[in-house]
């Protein structure tokens, strides 16, 4: 008779008390009991204190995306469930009020690390709205937002108010301009377009925005023109800031990366697998050469390196501070 099964604990115990909220012809909707939404962050080497990340989980299907392995945690260990099973964070406003009282004056707290906080989701349970309510009321801290989604742009009411007493950035990623390589990359993502309007409406509302143009795909997103593109669109829509990181690709993100590049880009495949199979990030001279393509380009447009509560992509010792 074979051993039992160890029993679930953590994060884990929790997925399984929560109930399916209601499903779609690709996604699943589902609860998840929190004990609590906000994440403190004590590494150095991250530039913000606090984080909030009201689902787990997120729908666009980034073929790209390092948070895939957080779903490992619930015991849910097929790298698609990521973006196939979401979990929304359970509110409570009296406790996420208690939470905050912990959130000093001047620290900073950073909206979505790990998932989207404006993923198709949101449009139901508006997790990511009832926080900016919350928000609203207290003063004198700094309050960032990465976002993938135009659906922001429905909150800018809110982030003015959130704006009024505290320090606020916003960061929508716009990893190319090139509608149909996007659709590739990021199929279920709104195109980009449509996010570097959102930049826009913020920048009209008077909210700081920035765009982020990670990841940086070697030889896919990487030229100069590539980059040069997006830079000039984020100008155009009233970006204040402009920054890039290159490919972070942890294992889990390969097992899904690796056959979408066998795919679409056959002749890359071989020298991606060198770079990336034993090693999350690329080393040597090739980073270097992006951030300093990546500030030309800042200089070119008179656009700002990123706030310090814009992060680039953790370290694996801090995924469990950054993911909770």
């Amino acid at each position: 008779m074979s051993a039992s099964a160890p029993a679930l604990v953590g994060i884990a115990k929790l997925a399984t008390e929560g109930h399916v909220l209601t499903s779609k012809s690709r996604v699943e909707y589902r609860t998840l009991p929190t004990r609590r939404l906000l994440n403190r962050c004590d590494s150095h080497r991250v530039p913000f204190d606090w984080t909030i990340n009201p689902y787990r989980g997120c729908e666009y299907g980034c073929k790209y995306c390092y948070a895939r392995y957080t779903h490992e945690f619930m015991e849910r260990w097929h790298p698609e469930a990521f973006e196939t099973e979401i979990y929304t964070k359970d509110w409570d406003e009296a406790a996420f009020r208690r939470e905050l009282r912990s959130v000093r004056r001047g620290q900073s707290i950073a909206l979505g690390t790990a998932t989207d906080p404006y993923q198709p989701a949101e449009r139901r349970y508006e997790r990511s709205r009832r926080i900016l309510e919350v928000l609203a009321t207290v003063s004198d801290r700094r309050v960032y937002l990465t976002t993938k989604s135009d659906l922001c742009a429905r909150d800018i009411d809110l982030w003015q108010k959130v704006a009024e007493r505290n320090h606020v950035a916003i960061a929508i990623t716009v990893t190319t301009t090139d509608a149909a390589l996007a659709r590739l990359m990021e199929p279920y993502a709104p195109r980009p377009d449509l996010r570097l309007a959102a930049v826009a409406k913020f920048a009209e509302a008077g909210i700081r925005v920035g765009v982020i143009a990670s990841p940086v795909l070697p030889m896919i997103t990487d030229s100069a023109c590539s980059l040069d593109a997006i830079g000039a669109a984020a100008k155009r829509a009233g970006a204040v800031t402009f920054s890039a990181n290159v490919l972070f690709l942890k294992p889990c993100s390969q097992r899904v990366f690796f056959p979408f590049l066998e795919q679409q880009f056959p002749h890359l495949f071989a020298r991606y697998k060198a770079n990336y199979e034993h090693e999350a990030f690329i080393n040597g001279p090739y980073p270097d050469r992006i951030r300093q393509l990546v500030k030309q380009i800042r200089e070119r447009y008179g656009l700002f390196a990123r706030d310090a509560g814009e992060a680039p992509a953790p370290s694996e010792s801090e995924q469990l501070t950054l993911f909770s």
